[in-house]
């Protein structure tokens, strides 16, 4: 690696730190200091751990307002995508690659409980953190009450806009609460702006039940009901079928209660 080409690192490692400095500024510096090669290379091996580090902090930062666990993640690397058969399965399988949310598709993972389902929206949202994309992971009831004491507190503005902003939205076991009129308005608000969004943009949905059943959670006309249909023009929707994953290293242990007989002995007599 020749002087110029370790100049242009130091200058885009010290901007991706906020340090804007141009190559050629390097170069003068390290003239004037009378720097040798080696204290070039150092300089920007320096500059390289400093980058890192910043990395490792956005995605720890990134992790922390997620609200994805952290002590125990779950990720795709322990998924076990084995378990899945079908003609499309290589859909599954390319989730990692993240191509959904910088092409603005949706998606939605549809089942029973235990196949799967949210660990796979946390899986795309941990991915998501690790790239440098906000994520925001929420239960749909959780979502309901946020919506609820937003309206209360007369903040209904700041918690939408808060909604919005997160590159990845996962919106965890939709279907499960009802939404009344002011919420179900203030959730199509929220869907709708998101899908005005520029960049890397997604909403992820995990439900029990098939889209067309979500309607009944939702109390509004069908002209703001098609907002919901809006969200899945562009979108892949998972549907799973088969047993629950839960228990797979379950062990169980059958026991009696009652009392122990004690057998007396010819000492015990004496």
């Amino acid at each position: 690696m020749n002087d110029q080409s370790l100049f242009s690192r130091i200058s885009e490692q010290a901007s991706g730190l906020g340090l804007p400095c141009s190559p050629e500024e390097i170069a003068h510096l390290a003239e004037i200091k009378d720097m040798s090669p080696d204290g070039i290379k150092a300089a920007m091996e320096i500059f390289e751990y400093l980058s890192l580090k910043k990395h490792e902090a956005s995605i720890a930062t990134n992790l922390r307002l997620s609200r994805l666990p952290i002590k125990e993640p779950k990720t795709f690397d322990n998924f076990d995508f084995k378990r899945f058969h079908g003609k499309e399965v290589s859909l599954l399988e390319s989730l990692p690659s993240l191509s959904g949310i910088y092409a603005h598709k949706n998606l939605a993972f549809i089942g029973p409980q235990g196949v799967g389902k949210t660990h796979l929206a946390m899986a795309y949202g941990y991915s998501c953190c690790e790239r440098g994309l906000k994520t925001y992971f929420i239960k749909a009831n959780e979502l309901n009450q946020k919506l609820l004491m937003a309206r209360r507190n007369g903040k209904e503005g700041s918690v939408v806009n808060g909604l919005v902003k997160p590159s990845c939205l996962i919106i965890d076991e939709i279907g499960r609460c009802d939404f009344d009129l002011q919420n179900t308005r203030l959730f199509f608000d929220i869907i709708d702006r998101r899908q005005q969004k520029e960049g890397a943009n997604c909403i992820i949905f995990t439900s029990n039940k098939s889209p067309d059943k979500w309607i009944s959670s939702f109390h509004e006309d069908d002209t703001l009901l098609c907002a919901l249909d809006r969200s899945f023009d562009a979108a892949t929707v998972f549907l799973f079928k088969g047993e629950s994953y839960r228990g797979k290293n379950l062990k169980t242990v059958a026991l009696t209660t009652g009392r122990t007989l004690i057998k007396e002995t010819a000492d015990d007599r004496s």
